[in-house]
């Protein structure tokens, strides 16, 4: 799990560089304040659960498997449908369905965050 924990972190580090910089250049003149700092809260919080996803599997021995998929679908699905929303509204076309897709990330971050608790408590 370590190691599938340091690919996934390692991905989503390097994707946040990335969507970082296209937000940033690509997309400021594209977007409005209001889009802009939506699409900088999904970078935000991929690129803080991605230095967790090191962190764990750098320094928790046998960390559980439901400890890492919870941040590994959390950021999926929180950041990435930001992602979708902002830049489907960006072109007028916004994809509602993403919507309710963004609380459940978050909601699997957050049991995530309970079950590293939970591991560094037990």
């Amino acid at each position: 799990m370590n190691h599938t924990l340091l690919l996934f972190g390692s991905i989503f580090g390097m994707l946040a560089v990335l969507f970082g910089a296209f937000g940033a250049h690509a997309l400021k003149k594209r977007l409005n304040a209001d889009q802009l700092k939506s699409f900088e809260t999904g970078v935000k919080y991929q690129m803080y659960h991605a230095i967790v996803l090191l962190i764990i599997g750098f320094n928790i021995t046998n960390p559980s498997y439901f400890l890492g998929i919870s941040f590994i679908l959390g950021i999926f699905l929180f950041s990435f449908s930001i992602y979708g929303l902002v830049l489907s509204d960006s072109k007028g076309k916004k994809l509602r369905f993403l919507g309710p897709i963004t609380p459940i990330g978050g909601l699997f971050l957050i049991i995530g965050w309970v079950l590293l608790l939970v591991k560094v408590l037990v």
